[in-house]
């Protein structure tokens, strides 16, 4: 489900001063977890502008807790050697109303973390009120309008499937964050 490369401008009052180390290109993987479906998302950034690389969404099909885990690992295991990012972000996980069904997600997100560590890539957590507030504008956006937004952001043609907009509004989350932080650092030296 590879998508082609499309570069776009992405908030340009925060991207457009050239500061920091990403006018070197940096590769971000997001990763939505789920013990269902995980989303994934790469993407490319280099000072103002950024690329998907690829895009998926992990479906575990009917198994076992435990296979539903082994398949998540050895996916994003697959993705990350493929890919090689050097940074990644990840959901955070919530509060569920069914412990039962928060313990299953923090497992499949552990399964995915563990899949990265061989790489040396930093990761980073967001919650999804702050994934929603970066891409969308608004806290509480719901799915349509975050995918919506990442599609918008990203210059991309047709339907990107749920999961997988989850995940690339991460990395996109990811990335205006790393940038305005660069900035404000850049200033305090100054």
């Amino acid at each position: 489900m590879s998508r082609r490369s499309i570069p776009t401008r992405i908030f340009p009052t925060i991207f457009s001063s050239g500061l920091t180390d990403m006018g070197h290109g940096i590769r971000i993987l997001g990763i939505d977890p789920g013990s269902q479906v995980t989303g994934i998302g790469v993407i490319d950034v280099d000072v103002d502008r950024a690329s998907v690389v690829h895009w998926e969404a992990i479906k575990v099909g009917r198994q076992q807790h435990h296979g539903r885990l082994q398949t998540i690992f050895d996916a994003v295991g697959a993705l990350v050697k493929a890919y090689q990012p050097k940074e990644i972000a990840i959901e955070r996980v919530f509060m569920h109303r069914n412990p039962d069904s928060a313990l299953k997600l923090g497992q499949a997100r552990a399964a995915a973390l563990c899949a990265t560590f061989e790489s040396g890539a930093s990761v980073h957590e967001y919650a999804a009120r702050q994934v929603k507030q970066s891409v969308a504008g608004y806290g509480a956006a719901d799915k349509a309008q975050v995918q919506h937004m990442v599609r918008l952001l990203l210059n991309m043609d047709g339907a990107v499937q749920e999961d997988a907009a989850d995940a690339l509004a991460i990395a996109l989350c990811h990335a205006h964050l790393r940038r305005a932080s660069d900035m404000i650092k850049q200033a305090a030296n100054r």
